[in-house]
């Protein structure tokens, strides 16, 4: 399949090299010439503009950084003005709901397929191509792509025919993602408040009670407090958490505890914590009770 990607940082980069290694032509668009370069040792083939990586494809991915990222570079950078008629564009970021349903209504109009799949996974998981991959969009589309998402990932969950709903479920996940890193680092705090140590709190409730992959790896990073290099920043936390408390409010949900979560986000980013992995979070809990 003729594909254009958009993005090759952490994740985009795999993802795209497992797309060449399973035989599929990919022509890549990167703000920087590192990765692009990387990509292109690999075979594939670079370009110097977005609406280049989108011109005549079958297909374009997109997984850019946030929703600003992606509104630039598809809409002002013209990606969306290059795309054909009956091409799919699957952007698999982490974005607003808000944009997703301006998105689809964008290419609607033109007569392209819009998909959402953001996808559940760090750089590991993209590299050994075992992503989760939540998707929703028109299912003629759905099918056309399900072979470029069994290349990329272990499992497709689609949610829905409107793109939005694969992005509000994403934000959902990442909502508890940060409930489990704050939880942890508050109770690990108590702990150790009452002397006992922080690791191996961490180690008997990730090994019983909450043996689940988020809180064993959060926990041990918390634990060995190993915050770098990021898996993923502490920063983009934040803003997952901003976008989910916008997605709760545009269909009426109470979220309160996300809002302590922002909080704390805050907090960290007041501390010089934004680049840190996002178990630093923890830190919060710790500082407040005056152990760190």
């Amino acid at each position: 399949m003729n594909i254009g990607f958009l993005g090759l940082g952490t994740m985009g980069l795999p993802m795209a090299a497992n797309l060449l290694a399973a035989g599929h032509t990919v022509r890549a668009w990167n703000r920087s010439p590192a990765p692009a370069q990387a990509l292109h040792e690999r075979g594939g083939q670079v370009v110097s503009t977005p609406a280049e990586a989108g011109a005549g494809v079958d297909v374009l991915i997109s997984m850019l950084a946030d929703d600003e990222a992606t509104r630039s570079t598809v809409l002002d950078m013209g990606v969306l003005a290059a795309l054909r008629p009956g091409a799919i564009h699957v952007n698999m970021a982490t974005v607003s709901v808000a944009l997703a349903v301006e998105l689809a209504a964008l290419h609607q109009a033109r007569g392209i397929d819009y998909v959402a799949a953001p996808v559940l996974g760090r750089v590991n998981v993209a590299e050994a191509g075992q992503l989760n991959i939540l998707a929703a969009g028109s299912h003629q589309a759905l099918q056309a792509v399900q072979p470029l998402f069994e290349v990329l990932g272990q499992k497709t969950w689609v949610l829905g025919e409107r793109p939005e709903q694969a992005n509000a479920a994403k934000l959902a996940v990442n909502f508890m993602i940060a409930s489990a890193i704050g939880s942890m680092g508050e109770a690990a705090t108590l702990a150790q408040g009452h002397g006992v140590a922080k690791a191996d709190f961490l180690e008997l409730v990730t090994s019983t009670v909450f043996a689940a992959p988020v809180y064993q790896g959060y926990g041990k990073a918390i634990a060995e407090e190993r915050f770098e290099p990021a898996g993923f920043k502490l920063a983009l936390g934040l803003k997952d958490v901003r976008l989910a408390l916008a997605a709760a409010e545009q269909a009426n949900v109470s979220l309160p505890l996300a809002s302590a979560l922002r909080d704390a986000h805050i907090e960290s980013l007041a501390h010089g914590e934004g680049h840190l992995d996002w178990a630093a979070l923890s830190r919060t809990a710790a500082r407040r009770a005056g152990q760190v």
